[in-house]
């Protein structure tokens, strides 16, 4: 493999990884948040919440010149896991 691009893949295994630590990190809010609101009878889903979270994160997507429709997706995918965490957490209490 030439070096230019062994580069560039060891630059997207840095990515990635740090990704995968972020992702860990936010999980381990979200858990805690499902916790919070299995104790005090809230909802799993904040559908406002939501709203104001894929705008927010559509408008970071436009500023860092990344498609705002892929963003959108990436962050509904983990919205829904977010709540089948919370539901999960709510059913076993």
């Amino acid at each position: 493999m030439d070096k230019k691009l062994q580069q560039f893949r060891e630059s997207i295994n840095n990515i990635d990884a740090a990704l995968v630590f972020m992702l860990a990190e936010r999980f381990k809010v979200t858990q805690a948040v499902g916790e919070y609101k299995a104790k005090n009878s809230l909802p799993p889903a904040d559908a406002a919440r939501e709203q104001e979270q894929i705008a927010r994160l559509r408008q970071l997507a436009s500023d860092a010149n990344l498609d705002p429709e892929f963003s959108e997706k990436f962050l509904r995918f983990i919205i829904d896991e977010v709540i089948r965490h919370h539901e999960r957490i709510r059913d076993a209490g």
